[in-house]
């Protein structure tokens, strides 16, 4: 069994406007994109060479130059393309994927690239028309936005025709040409009232290919249905004389392939609500319902292997989530294939997809500047950054064992809290069999919320107090490292009292210094990895633009110094340390944060002093955590800086907040800091940036989600 990678590439069209994952993910501007792919040991990939990127007007020169240069460097590093012709498209403009002019327009398409390439030897010239049918056809989301019957299979059998002529269109200019015939491998579940639309679509998620076989005839169970809805038997009669087996059935797998229709209402959200002429049902994901168990990858390949016996492969697996459940579903699929594999099931590969994430999935590709998901790789920030994905990709191309901590406990879809509808399923303990992340600084906000957020991403952990371990006595830090084999420590103690500093500096330098060098030393020693925090307080603000990683510290006042010494410390003593650096935070989960001060003030009538002054970047807890562990999982080092996209004065926000929550605006009393009086000097602006990227989203989307979590809604004055 192989192992293929992929590159996210839909070209889809909403209205009069097309989305180009290529375009989002600016693969053409950078060269350098395929050395790091090739570097991942892949055998296959599949690449895109697509129509509507490549003529995008009818009977214009197609320029073949970039993709040329892609396609040779992939041929020199042995890696074998498959060629991808449209994916999830309706083709350029001027075609219309309800008539021939689609299916005839690809084909001469098709010719011109096996002309320009002829040592191209596998195509997928329609990536799952099944999937790109319902969507353009029958939901009404894509071009042509159709909602019907007839429109859905008119474009299935348009896309399949498309695939014949396709094929035959190559194999005039390369006769050993091979098709790999990629679709969604789905399966709907349903209550016993609705078993007869299950049972339409699950006869239905085979018709694209039982077309391509030839399979389709009057004693097919869903001939009645096709030419009820105006297919005509000319039409089907084509495929019959027109067969073209895949030589690879390509099925993609996600945890949402897999549905459930119910006609219990009540119970479900009103967006799931749909229907057929008799019955109104919910259409949701099937692992989130606790009335029915998904098949998974295993099952549904057996029964595709049972049903035509063409060898398989996965074609794509990937999961928008966490980095380590990311690496589980990877792990998942994967262990899932390899039975197939011992059974003596032909499955040809696993496709490692997404290798440079994916944009705006999370809303179905209707929307222009979608919302980022990592893969293999992180292009936030412009340059190609390996998550941990990428060293589990080398191992199992090499077929070789990938271990890692995260990897224990299972994937979030076989836990209980999968369920999202319906009485949940019994708990079962978590059977944690590795090593533990120890989390120093049982008391603070920041400790407890790595807790909370290790608890729901289910990563093993021990939250320890100054009691369990004291990070100024060496000692105690080696015992508890001998004891508990943790892979990873995650400091956050920290003498946190800015102003307090400037009387109480010895106890701010043996905190902030000498425990994180302290740590530092351990860490290396035991290679254990660590990450600790630093702030924006160790620049002195005379920048006035953000400031990135590569930037002079210049602290102005104790506490700051005491960070960059911090600093300074576990760079020379754990050069695999990482250091985040962040900004003034707030948090739904405890109150000792600047936007709860702020509402409880205002809520109590009372005044607001707040800096006008003094310009930073809040961030948001959560998604603080939860990027630093990811980073953690990742094995990333050094320093980073991690704050929510969004620059304000202290005025700014606490204004920002009370509108938020419609409270009183006047009696927030601006001033400059010096008028304050604090004892710590701050710099004016310490806004944050980052060279790699911005990872955390917006502060406005992330106040919006301060104010759900915490239910302040409910208490606006």
């Amino acid at each position: 069994m192989e192992i293929w990678g992929g590159l996210e590439c839909t070209i889809n069209r909403v209205g009069n406007q097309y989305f180009s994952q290529l375009d989002d993910a600016r693969h053409d501007d950078r060269p350098t994109d395929l050395e790091a792919i090739a570097a991942l040991g892949i055998s296959s990939i599949r690449y895109p060479v697509l129509w509507e990127k490549h003529q995008p007007k009818q009977n214009t020169f197609i320029d073949w130059s970039k993709t040329r240069e892609k396609l040779l460097y992939l041929k020199e590093h042995n890696i074998e393309i498959i060629a991808g012709l449209v994916h999830h498209g309706s083709g350029p403009v001027h075609v219309d994927i309800l008539n021939d002019s689609f299916s005839i327009g690809l084909a001469e398409y098709a010719k011109e690239v096996a002309k320009a390439f002829p040592w191209i030897n596998h195509y997928t010239p329609i990536n799952e028309p099944l999937t790109t049918a319902r969507f353009c056809g029958l939901y009404g989301l894509w071009w042509p936005h159709e909602s019907n019957d007839y429109s859905f299979i008119k474009i299935l059998f348009q896309e399949c025709k498309a695939t014949v002529l396709a094929m035959q269109a190559i194999r005039t200019v390369n006769p050993n040409a091979k098709l790999v015939h990629t679709e969604d491998l789905g399966k709907t579940h349903a209550t016993a009232l609705l078993s007869y639309q299950a049972d339409l679509e699950n006869k239905r998620r085979w018709l694209g290919l039982d077309l391509l076989c030839g399979k389709v005839n009057q004693h097919h169970p869903l001939y009645n249905y096709l030419i009820e809805n105006g297919i005509t038997a000319a039409e089907i009669a084509f495929f019959e004389k027109h067969t073209c087996v895949p030589d690879v059935l390509g099925f993609n797998y996600y945890i949402t392939s897999e549905r459930f229709i119910d006609e219990d209402l009540d119970i479900y959200p009103k967006h799931t609500h749909g229907g057929n002429s008799k019955h109104q049902y919910a259409d949701i994901e099937a692992v989130r319902s606790s009335k029915v168990n998904i098949l998974g990858p295993y099952q549904l390949l057996k029964e595709a292997w049972r049903r035509y016996e063409i060898p398989l492969a996965l074609t794509e697996v990937h999961l928008h989530c966490t980095r380590e459940e990311q690496m589980r579903w990877l792990n998942y699929v994967h262990q899932e294939a390899q039975q197939l594999e011992n059974e003596g099931i032909a499955l040809k590969a696993i496709t490692v997809w997404a290798l440079l994430g994916a944009f705006g999935w999370d809303k179905l590709l209707t929307q222009p500047n979608g919302n980022y998901e990592s893969g293999v790789f992180d292009i936030r920030a412009g340059i190609l950054r390996k998550t941990a994905l990428a060293a589990m990709v080398k191992a199992l191309a090499k077929n070789q064992d990938f271990t890692h901590p995260v990897l224990c406990g299972g994937g979030w879809w076989e836990k209980h809290y999968r369920v999202l509808y319906g009485e949940l399923p019994e708990e079962l303990a978590s059977n944690f069999d590795c090593k533990p992340i120890l989390i120093l600084g049982k008391t603070g906000t920041l400790g407890n919320a790595f807790a909370k957020i290790c608890t729901k991403r289910d990563l093993y952990f021990k939250l320890l107090s100054r009691a369990d371990v004291d990070i100024l006595n060496p000692v105690q830090i080696e015992q508890i490292i001998i004891k508990e084999q943790p892979w990873a420590i995650i400091n956050t103690t920290g003498f946190v009292r800015v102003d307090d500093a400037e009387e109480q500096q010895e106890d701010c330098y043996k905190t902030n210094t000498v425990g994180c060098k302290n740590l530092a030393i351990l860490c290396e020693k035991y290679r254990v990895k660590l990450l600790t925090f630093s702030s924006d307080l160790v620049f002195d603000g005379a920048k006035n633009h953000p400031y990135t990683e590569d930037d002079e510290v210049n602290p102005l006042n104790i506490y700051g110094k005491s960070k960059v010494r911090g600093e300074e410390e576990v760079l020379k003593h754990h050069p695999n340390g990482l250091i985040i650096r962040s900004s003034t935070f707030f948090g739904p989960w405890d109150e000792y944060n600047y936007v709860h001060q702020v509402i409880n003030c205002l809520k109590a009538g009372l005044p607001f002093i707040a800096p006008n002054d003094v310009v930073v970047s809040p961030t948001y807890v959560p998604d603080l955590v939860n990027t630093s562990l990811d980073l953690l999982i990742d094995n990333e080092s050094g320093i980073w800086h991690l704050a929510n996209t969004e620059s304000l004065s202290f005025s700014e926000f606490v204004l920002l907040i009370a509108k938020h929550q419609g409270l009183d605006e006047s009696l927030i009393i601006t001033k400059p800091i010096q008028e304050i009086n604090l004892k710590a000097k701050r710099p004016l602006y310490s806004v944050l940036a980052s060279k790699n990227g911005s990872l955390l989203p917006t502060l406005n989307n992330a106040l919006k989600r301060y104010f759900e979590e915490t239910k302040w809604q409910d208490l606006v004055v």
